[in-house]
Formats: C-alpha cells, structure tokens, sequence
C-alpha cells in the first residue's frame, strides 16, 4: 500500500485510489473496530473502519444508507462501529484518536470538533480530494462548512443539521385558530403574540397550550438568548449579557408559572405529553420527527418561533472527521472521503429521520421538497445557532448538562431567573478555569 505525508503538498490521485472507486463495501453487519483480517488483505479489499454514534432511528436510516453504501462498493471492507451516544462514545472517541489506530473515520458534533484535538486527534480534510467528489463549500450550507473551518483548515464534512423547532397539532391548532390560510401554524410575531397562541392551543386540549424538555432547558434558553442578539464568551472571564439572559429565562419561568406549559418534563415524556394530547405545540429537536410519524399524527413543523425577532433555533451538525495517523495513508484517506462524499449525496434517506442535509443539492431536490413536513422547515438551517465555543460546550458536553440542571428550576419555579443566572455564571466561570483535558 502506497504511503504519503498528508499534511504537506498533495500530488496526483495515486493508483490505490481509482482502484478504490471502481470497488464498493463488503458484508452486512456492524464490525468491532480494528485492523482489517487477514482475508481482507489477501482479497485486495481496502479496509474502512468507521465510527459513529447513532442508535435508535438515527442507527436504522444509518444502517440502512451503510447497507447501500456497501452494495455500491464491493471492493472496500466496510467496517462501521456503533457507540452509546454522548460522554462514552466522546471518551471513546478520544482513547482511540490517541492510540492513532481506532478508526478512519468518524462522527461527531461539530460544536466538539474544537475540544477534541483540533490538529491533535483530528487532521484536517483534504479539500482537493473532496472537490474531486464533488464536494465543496458551494454544494453545502456555507455557515455549516465555515464552522468545520478552524484557521482556515477544513477539519470536518457535514452531514446535515439538526436544531430545536416548533411542531404543532394541526387538528388541536385549526380548532384554536392558530393555523394560516395554507394550513401552517401562524408566524410568530413577538413575545406577546406568542402566549396568546399558547393560550388559545390551551383552550382546547384543557391542559396545556404548549410542551417543551425542562431537562434541556439550555436548547430554548440559548434560541431565545440568540434572538435578543446575546453574545457569550467562554476565555478567560465569562462574557455574558446579564439583562438577555434573564429576559430569556424569565420567558421560561412564564410559561410554566402561568399554566401553558409543565413545569416538569423529561426527554422522554416531552414527545409522549405531544403525541398524548395534552399541548397542542411542541418545543423540541426535529429528530422527534420519526417518533410522531409512526404514532400516525397528523401534525406540521416549522422553526423555532421567532418571539424576539428572526426564528433562530439552537442546534448543531452531524459531521465526519479524520484521525491524526501515526503513519500517513494515501488509500485510507482516499477510502475515508470518499465514503463521506457518497455519504453526503445520498442524505435524503437522512433526512427522513428528520435531519435536514447539509448537501444543498440534496435539500434543493424535488424529492426533499415533497418530504413533509422536513421541507417546511428546511431554511432555518440557514441561521443554526451554535452553542458558544469552548472545549466544555456543545453537543453532550458539561456546559449544557450543568445549564440544563440550573435552569430547570426556573420552569419548577424552584429558583427565580436572577438565582438561575448567578448560578450558571459561577459554574461556567468554573468550566473556563479548568483546563482542557486534550
């Protein structure tokens, strides 16, 4: 097998490499991580050893694009690895990138991308190889891709985009009069305008006018942060402006404190009160999706409401990286992109799942356009808010499992907004002065 130094200047495409794209993937079947078996190397086969994090819907439409991908690719030795999702699989993730022989490539967060070895664990993507694919920052949502650039390297590919929205009960919303003349819930116009839509949605199931996870608070606290303008800083000192912040949190409080929404509910029964009836709206992530169509409900979606102007959704994507390698691999770098580039052109299976593609051929498609409700919330990956950088933010990380503890008792009424921000600055102040452990 041919060996070059990836990180200097790249020469032509080397044989191994258009060998490789005549070939295609091998067996079913989820492999354990490793070297490839010797009967792999007696076949010829390339070795492709992937790592990921997705289970339970997200695992079924991976499976089943990998399954394609197999069949379209005889002559790669395809071996996926699937992780329990959040701190084990980032743990993971780190042990094998410092052993240098775990995998070719991965799945992370982009939002992690900076805390997990930026240059260290993660090498950057070469972008010729890409574009021989097909793949640049013109066929993907450009914010998507500058965010995958950190000093102008390309250390991650997007697959798509994944954020916070609003769904909403199309038969509880005709009768409450919150829907349009297209049949779509009303736009949000302001924060007044969004209560009294709560209100009347309530009027109607008796319970609640809208259901949001007070465990993950930090999702709707940083939408509506980010709508009011709020910037935060996490080097050095906290930088964060005190009044957004508690107008934010305040929304919160008001919407448990006066009846629209619960005061408690988990990841798991947020869904569950929807589907049940018991809100009319629903504040969540689009990957509920799945979950609520095969329920059989009827119900639409759209972007987070814009109760403070543009409807600007927290969010993150889902993106693949590839290791610092103790010996550079022509071939296994080439295998790697190019299994991202296939896995980018063939996203509309993702997006059944409720993930809308970074691939904006694939979300410009007649076929996209005709998944619904996706296509009605298609342009608000578009103004993805990403949670502030830090090797302690993002996706799983502690900054947004400590906000989520805080701020849940605001929605209990358990601590005013004013408790709920002195507490969550001291314990980022603390997050800022701790070391990165990579």
């Amino acid at each position: 097998m041919r060996r070059r130094d990836t990180t200097g200047p790249r020469s032509a495409p080397a044989l191994g490499r258009r060998v490789f794209l005549a070939g295609g993937l091998a067996a079913a079947g989820t492999a354990l991580a490793g070297c490839g078996p010797a009967d792999t190397v007696l076949s010829g086969r390339q070795p492709l050893r992937q790592w990921n994090l997705f289970t339970g819907g997200d695992g079924a439409r991976m499976v089943e694009m990998h399954a394609a991908y197999r069949k379209a690719h005889p002559g790669i030795d395809f071996q996926p690895s699937t992780f329990q999702w959040g701190n084990p699989y980032y743990t993971k993730f780190a042990m094998g990138a410092a052993g240098g022989r775990a995998f070719d490539i991965a799945t992370l967060h982009v939002s992690r991308l900076r805390g997990l070895g930026v240059g260290t664990l993660i090498s950057p993507v070469p972008t010729d190889l890409l574009a021989e694919h097909g793949i640049t920052r013109d066929t993907v949502f450009p914010n998507i891709w500058d965010k995958c650039t950190i000093d102008g390297e390309l250390y991650a590919v997007p697959l798509d985009t994944h954020l916070v929205v609003t769904y909403y009960n199309r038969p509880v919303c005709e009768q409450a009069g919150v829907l349009d003349s297209d049949g779509q819930l009303v736009e949000i116009r302001d924060e007044n305008h969004f209560f009294d839509v709560c209100a009347a949605v309530k009027e109607v199931t008796g319970q609640y006018g809208v259901v949001t996870d007070t465990t993950h608070a930090w999702r709707p606290f940083w939408s509506l942060y980010r709508q009011l303008g709020g910037e935060m800083t996490l080097d050095g000192e906290l930088g964060i402006d005190d009044d957004k912040a508690l107008r934010a949190l305040d929304f919160l409080r008001r919407l448990s404190e006066e009846g629209l929404a619960p005061k408690a509910s988990d990841g798991a029964a947020t869904p569950a009160n929807f589907q049940n009836g018991i809100a009319g709206l629903m504040l969540s992530g689009n990957w509920e999706l799945p979950t609520l169509k095969d329920a059989g409900m009827d119900f639409g979606m759209r972007p987070f409401p814009g109760v403070y102007g543009e409807e600007l959704g927290q969010g993150d994507s889902h993106c693949f990286v590839l290791p610092v390698r103790r010996e550079p691999d022509d071939d296994a770098v080439a295998a790697a992109v190019e299994y991202a580039a296939w896995m980018l052109k063939h996203s509309i299976t993702w997006a059944g799942g409720g993930h809308i593609p970074a691939y904006m051929p694939t979300t410009e498609s007649q076929e996209y356009a005709d998944l619904q409700p996706q296509s009605d919330y298609r342009h608000a990956a578009e103004d993805v808010q990403f949670d502030p950088q830090a090797w302690f933010s993002g996706s799983a990380a502690q900054l947004q499992a400590d906000a989520g503890a805080i701020f849940t008792g605001v929605h209990t009424g358990a601590v005013t907004p004013e408790a709920a921000l002195d507490r969550f600055k001291r314990t980022a102040q603390d997050l800022i002065d701790t070391p990165s452990p990579v």
